[in-house]
């Protein structure tokens, strides 16, 4: 007799059938719509709206994850990956409608969607890490430089609001030194982790964020 095995615990939650996912599937697909309708009205509005039905769903998944206790490494990497499907099409949709933010917006995909996704990627090295968000529990400084709140509100809010006032103000270098300013934290975070991976640098774990 053949017996099916049982799936752990830890591991149900991360089957993409539980809310905390529901609510980063719909997200996704909402400010992908929306940053499709940008592209074809050519609205600053709608821009406005899509990343804020992205960003509000980003925080709405986590939240909820974490109080059904429903997080799981599986849901994390499914909420990494929607998000850069969600940036690099609003991020498309303000090029295509306002393309003097091309520049500063390149440089924003480049460390958003190559570094900051290799460091986001990073806690699946450490079996028992849930998410980015318990990365202190591995290296307290990439962690204040990423995932704290401040950190990830100013990961992709600072570039796109700066956006909008270089649009109304004429500020034009404004978005390209908050990119750049983004570029340098995710550089040095590369760097220090992999220091740390390759034995050259100890990390500094906290007990608590």
């Amino acid at each position: 007799m053949t017996t099916t095995p049982s799936i752990p615990m830890v591991v149900r939650p991360a089957l993409l059938l539980g809310v905390p996912n529901r609510i980063t599937l719909v997200r996704t697909v909402v400010a992908m719509v929306i940053a499709a309708v940008a592209f074809r009205t050519g609205a600053l509005s709608w821009l406005v709206i899509g990343y804020a039905a992205y960003w509000v769903g980003d925080m709405a998944d986590g939240a909820v994850a974490r109080y059904r206790n429903e997080e799981s490494v599986a849901g994390a990497v499914f909420d990494i990956v929607c998000d850069r499907a969600c940036s690099f099409l609003l991020a498309a949709a303000f090029m295509a409608t306002f393309p003097a933010t091309i520049g500063p917006l390149a440089i924003f995909l480049v460390q958003f969607g190559v570094l900051d996704t290799m460091l986001s990627l990073a806690f699946l090295l450490w079996p028992g890490t849930l998410s980015p968000n318990y990365f202190y529990k591995v290296d307290r400084p990439i962690w204040l430089w990423n995932w704290s709140k401040p950190a990830k509100a100013v990961n992709t809010a600072a570039v796109v609001i700066s956006l909008i006032v270089a649009h109304q103000t004429g500020a034009h270098w404004l978005p390209y030194g908050v990119a750049i300013g983004a570029l340098v934290v995710k550089v040095a975070s590369t760097y220090r982790l992999l220091t740390i991976l390759r034995g050259r640098r100890p990390a500094v774990p906290a007990l608590t964020a």
